[in-house]
């Protein structure tokens, strides 16, 4: 499968992004941590989307089915052969429950528990999860009925009734955020991981996609017009993150959401637009820098499953014996190692488990979009 470094870059700041929510150094680094989850969001929708859009480009149709099978393989394996490390502490705790248990292995978790259950951030998966079964839903329905215009000339900049659909759906998903964080402001971890709550950072990139594949030429004037006002925005609407925590934070769990998900497709969209991209991203980052985070970001997804492990079980090492002897803080000793070793096991994970599984999903499911 051919990869694009430039997106691998940015999956790479997201997972680091992640490791730093989970891996405490300083707070503001805690603070900001949470935005990478958003990153994932939207990229995740600017390419999920794009493989079923790029089908219909090609056949005129798109195969459910053979979509969710593929992202199965992607997902699952590294999901279920896992997910035991997590449960085995709960099991010698004896504070297993059932309902909890089967919330996580059918990813319906962020409602019944709000994070997962043995493994926390498993709460992303459910919403993505969600998102992938409601857009094969909403695009085999708009690809039955014409009348939604899926495809729009290259030259049109009208808004077609495909985009008025999803910029409706999330209109209504920060409705929903305002009004449940009003009315239930208890639910702490559920305001903040619940699909109908959170979808709208995925049908951002999915908007981006739609414009990428079906009005490219429109999209791409409006990013030279915009190009540097935009970036500010996107900057600007950014800048809170430090600074907010954001399980307690009305206006995080409201319109911080919005800020977040409108500036990575800002983001997304100069990467995907600006004229030698990884050539610029290595004067500005360096070669190696970007190199790496972008080796990173093809692991993302391993690393993200076997992090808080990692986190969990380090502290049963010696550090704080070490971090006494040495006369410093033990986070400066967890942290680095923390990283270091997430990253290294889901390389690993990537390498010997992940292509295991997507060479067989290739042999026996190939693309369509391909």
């Amino acid at each position: 499968m051919h990869r694009l470094r430039e997106l691998d870059f940015l999956r790479g700041i997201a997972i680091l992004l992640v490791l730093l929510n989970h891996q405490y150094l300083f707070q503001f680094t805690r603070n900001i941590g949470w935005i990478g989850v958003d990153l994932f969001f939207v990229l995740s929708g600017f390419l999920v989307s794009g493989l079923l859009f790029k089908e219909y480009q090609k056949s005129g149709k798109i195969d459910p089915m053979r979509f969710l099978i593929r992202r199965g393989f992607k997902i699952y394996p590294l999901y279920y052969l896992f997910y035991p490390v997590y449960l085995i502490p709960i099991l010698f705790q004896h504070q297993f429950s059932l309902l909890r248990f089967l919330s996580d292995v059918f990813f319906c978790q962020n409602y019944v528990n709000g994070w997962g259950y043995a493994f926390a951030p498993s709460w992303s998966l459910a919403v993505e999860e969600h998102f992938y079964f409601g857009l094969t839903f909403l695009l085999s329905y708009v690809i039955r009925n014409k009348k939604y215009g899926l495809y729009e000339s290259d030259s049109s900049d009208r808004v077609g009734k495909f985009e008025k659909v999803v910029f409706l759906i999330m209109i209504v998903c920060l409705l929903c955020r305002v009004i449940q964080n009003i009315v239930l402001p208890d639910l702490i971890s559920r305001n903040f991981t619940m699909t109908h709550l959170r979808i709208d950072s995925l049908l951002a990139g999915v908007l981006v996609s739609y414009l990428f594949h079906f009005k490219h030429a429109y999209l791409e004037r409006n990013f030279i017009r915009f190009k540097r006002s935009s970036m500010l925005l996107a900057f600007l609407l950014l800048s809170f993150t430090p600074f907010l925590n954001e399980n307690y934070s009305f206006f995080v769990k409201t319109i911080g959401f919005t800020f977040v998900y409108i500036s990575f497709s800002i983001v997304l969209i100069h990467v995907l637009y600006t004229p030698a991209i990884n050539e610029k991203l290595d004067t500005w980052f360096s070669k190696p820098i970007v190199t790496f985070i972008s080796r990173v970001g093809v692991c993302s997804y391993a690393i993200y499953i076997i992090h808080t492990f990692i986190n969990e079980s380090i502290i049963l090492l010696p550090f704080q014996d070490i971090a006494d002897y040495l006369h410093v803080e033990i986070k400066y000793l967890l942290f680095p190692f923390s990283i270091v070793l997430s990253i290294l096991c889901g390389r690993w994970m990537t390498q010997f488990i992940e292509r295991f599984f997507l060479i067989r999903r290739d042999r026996y499911y190939p693309s369509r979009s391909a």
